[in-house]
């Protein structure tokens, strides 16, 4: 009876020790996988970027109208503050796009 279990005990950490050496060949191969999924998704994501900051652009152009149509003076200071947003959200996109890829 003790023998059974020892040959029991045995076969059992071998089967155990030979599923970790085959679970590990495909950590590269996941890495990979995993690169190419991330980098997949610059190209749409730098077009969203692009898009958003058109949409802000556009509000902010609305907007330094409308206050230089009413004759506020600081009308110089938000019509910066709006096309350094949009400057910004270019350039991130880009920079970001260009570290990445």
């Amino acid at each position: 009876m003790e023998k059974q279990r020892k040959k029991l005990v045995l076969t059992s950490m071998v089967l155990l020790a030979g599923t970790g050496v085959f679970a590990q060949g495909n950590g590269v191969g996941g890495i990979n996988e995993a690169t190419q999924m991330v980098t997949s998704y610059f190209d749409p994501a730098t077009k969203l970027i692009y898009a958003i900051g058109a949409v802000v652009g556009l509000i902010g152009g609305v907007k330094v109208y409308n206050k230089f149509s009413s004759g506020d003076p600081d009308t110089s200071k938000t019509a910066a503050s709006w096309f350094g947003a949009c400057i910004f959200l270019i350039v991130a996109a880009t920079i970001l796009r260009s570290f990445f890829l």
